[in-house]
């Protein structure tokens, strides 16, 4: 069995005094995609956060690569392996593509910026263009090799397909599957297009009002869309078909 690179049990986060999600447990395996589904405002961001040492912990315990999180800060989890794409993706406007392969590298690595480059091609011939003016898949794109440079073992990305074409969405998800694969990453995906992260996770959670209420291999739940739909907008879970 591949060793867990993210190992949460209990956790118990928020803002201030108000915790946001409760009791939470998972595990992100080598080379597994987890997907971490739910309703706006269920807490997926705030898990995201929490388990990279972005938001205090309240409660339980988070396991990084072996290190528990409280003995290391944000900054330490990202030299260790450990990359955060947010919603925003971070990208600078200014700074062309190639500009930010430099930016996030303390010794340029041609080997490494060939590697991510191979994983989204489309970026080879745009290098010189700036990021304000990429379309959102190659912003997307950039993000996402840009944070491959760092050569990651877990890789947390949150709304990946935010402000994505359709097509962009279906060619994006299944890059992120064969990625994790092909360089035993772990990686934790929150989404809000259930059916495309489903379809190239692994396993999948499902957070509603700050709880883990589902917990099953993606192909399951794929399988049996009514199940995720009333962990989505019910106080209670169907039970699995027979």
């Amino acid at each position: 069995m591949s060793e867990a690179v993210l190992q949460v049990d209990r956790l118990t986060a928020g803002y201030g005094q108000v915790p946001v999600i409760r009791d939470v447990s998972f595990a992100v395996a080598e080379g597994q995609v987890v997907a971490l589904l739910g309703p706006n405002g269920a807490g997926k961001t705030t898990t995201l956060l929490a388990a990279v040492g972005l938001l205090p912990m309240m409660a339980g315990s988070v396991v990084v690569k072996g290190y528990g999180r409280r003995k290391l800060r944000a900054s330490a989890l990202a030299r260790s392996g450990v990359a955060l794409i947010p919603d925003d993706r971070g990208l600078c406007p200014g700074l062309t593509v190639k500009e930010h392969f430099r930016l996030v590298q303390r010794r340029r690595s041609r080997e490494r910026e060939d590697a991510a480059l191979e994983t989204f091609p489309q970026l080879r011939d745009i290098q010189g263009r700036k990021a304000g003016l990429l379309s959102g898949g190659e912003q997307q794109m950039l993000t996402i090799a840009k944070a491959l440079l760092s050569e990651p073992r877990l890789l947390l990305i949150d709304e990946m397909s935010l402000g994505l074409a359709p097509k962009v969405v279906r060619e994006m998800f299944p890059a992120i599957r064969r990625l994790a694969r092909a360089r035993n990453i772990g990686v934790l995906l929150v989404e809000q297009h259930i059916e495309v992260a489903l379809s190239v996770a692994d396993r999948a959670l499902v957070l509603n009002r700050g709880s883990v209420v589902l917990d099953e291999p993606a192909e399951v739940l794929l399988r049996d869309r009514d199940r995720v739909q009333a962990a989505y907008f019910d106080d209670t879970v169907a039970t699995p078909r027979a």
